[in-house]
């Protein structure tokens, strides 16, 4: 395993325990157990080897975009979703996000797909799988994710080996296709217009999510350098506990902790291009290998491209989107599967190591087995 992804995990469930303290106490033992169970998970799931993940990929996928469809039929809302159908509810623990489980679904389909097809004349199969899997998450609506989802799948068809320009003509075409319904879609969901609207004009009464935005910048200025600490005296409210858990994290911990946050995603990506590149090395090039290639970029971007985008809602450069700050927003449901991601990249490192000849020098000095 790699002690480096270890120690970012840590951290990201560390700090989001001092968020949750900050913005609600009474939920910190619950959110502390999840952490637990999600670090646990980690652990169990990532002495798996990456051929099993690839074996599975497809199932995985399938159960996922059937979990998706239900979302229409017996699908829930929030208030914080803005009453849209994102959840299924089983009733006691049995509650969660279909759409979280779904871009863990669709990095181990494209994994495995690629890893046993090529990517030479293969792009229409692997458009299909993208396409359907986002519109699904699209027409929820979770405009955020969707995004996101299709990020993956671009990433994924990189990190394969497809040629940039062949990537560059799908996203050209779909574009064109989708041109025409972007209008209506606009107009069936208009809160997105009323977000966009805020996040231009910069006019509180807008939009909420503006407030939001005004709310997380003040209680990031008040943490300072070392911040207050969860038992600093509350204001009436604080930032939401999703999109702008970043702001009750340096309201705790100051600039020191946002810094850690920033490190602690910079040493996953860090831990999936050292499996990149280690695998590179490994001669001959196994389908094993270079789906443990594949898996660890893109169980990367999952982590780290949902980050991004949260990190700038939070900072006012993307409009307020709904997306978690993986592995500190309160939530299990991205909890878990950010976990289960971090695990793929565990048992890519360990395969790819295992795989190296002698004469290769080590990893970094932070990996090991």
């Amino acid at each position: 395993m790699s002690v480096q992804l270890l120690i970012a995990q840590v951290l990201l469930l560390s700090l989001g325990l001092l968020g949750i303290a900050a913005v609600e106490p009474e939920n910190i033992v619950d959110h502390g157990a999840k952490a637990l169970l999600a670090l646990l998970a980690t652990l169990l799931v990532a002495r798996l080897r990456p051929r099993t993940f690839l074996k599975i990929g497809p199932a995985v996928w399938g159960v996922t975009l059937v979990l998706l469809l239900l979302v229409f039929f017996i699908g829930e809302g929030t208030q914080e979703s803005g009453g849209t159908r994102r959840w299924l509810d089983f009733g006691g623990p049995f509650r969660f996000q279909p759409s979280e489980m779904a871009k863990l679904g669709l990095v181990l389909m494209l994994a495995s797909f690629f890893s046993r097809r090529g990517v030479q004349n293969k792009l229409i199969s692997a458009t299909g799988m993208i396409v359907v899997t986002t519109a699904l998450v699209f027409f929820e609506p979770d405009l955020g994710t969707s995004v996101l989802m299709f990020g993956l799948g671009i990433i994924l068809m990189y990190a394969a080996g497809v040629r940039i320009t062949k990537i560059g003509g799908f996203m050209l075409a779909l574009g064109l296709i989708a041109l025409p319904f972007a209008g209506l879609y606009l107009q069936t969901h208009p809160y997105i217009l009323e977000r966009w609207n805020g996040y231009q004009t910069r006019e509180e009464d807008v939009s909420v999510g503006l407030d939001q935005i005004g709310m997380a910048h003040r209680d990031l200025n008040f943490g300072g350098l070392w911040g207050l600490g969860p038992d600093a005296p509350r204001y009436e409210y604080f930032a939401e506990r999703t999109d702008m858990i970043v702001a009750s994290v340096g309201f705790t911990s100051g600039l020191l902790g946002v810094a850690m946050l920033m490190f602690a995603y910079w040493l996953i990506v860090a831990t999936a291009l050292e499996v990149a590149h280690l695998a590179s090395r490994v001669r001959p090039m196994t389908p094993e290998i270079h789906g443990a290639s594949i898996l660890a970029i893109g169980a990367m971007f999952m982590v780290v491209g949902q980050a991004f985008v949260n990190l700038c809602v939070a900072a006012g450069v993307f409009p307020v989107t709904g997306v978690p700050l993986p592995l500190v927003s309160y939530g299990f449901s991205s909890m878990l599967t950010m976990s289960l991601a971090l695990a793929v990249i565990h048992s890519a490192m360990r395969e790819v190591r295992r795989h190296l000849p002698e004469e290769s020098p080590d990893a970094l000095p932070l990996s090991a087995d």
